[in-house]
């Protein structure tokens, strides 16, 4: 199975990115690939064996879709790690250098959607992360 990374530097330090990275109240704030879309609503169960869940919905109601995932690894401030209900996987590494947050996704493609494709998603997602991040 082929594995996609994607990756980007935030201007905050580990604490606050794992922060906004794993709180359900801010996960709704940031988690969407486009303006047209929106997660009205996040669970997160962060420890191993736990679930967490992201409610992804266009923003005029005409489709939406729950993402779900099960923590294989939790290490605060540095890794996550989870399945998803699929069974592909997706680690995230955050690793602060001097005040900078350096986020690094990697996960497995699924057969779908192009790898092109899925590679913008999910690094649009990191965008929105990065600019939420920087701006609260």
């Amino acid at each position: 199975m082929e594995q996609i990374s994607v990756k980007t530097i935030v201007n905050a330090s580990a604490k606050k990115v794992w922060e906004l990275w794993t709180e359900p109240k801010h996960i709704v704030k940031w988690n969407t690939a486009s303006e047209d879309w929106h997660t009205p609503r996040a669970e997160n169960d962060l420890r191993v064996g736990g679930k967490f869940l992201s409610r992804m919905e266009a923003k005029d109601g005409s489709f939406g879709f729950d993402f779900i995932g099960i923590y294989d690894e939790v290490e605060p401030l540095k890794r996550i790690a989870y399945s998803m209900e699929d069974g592909r996987k997706a680690k995230t590494d955050f690793k602060e250098n001097n005040g900078n947050t350096e986020i690094i996704t990697v996960f497995d493609a699924e057969s779908q959607n192009p790898i092109d494709m899925q590679r913008a998603g999910w690094q649009a997602i990191l965008d929105n992360f990065k600019n939420y991040t920087e701006n609260n």
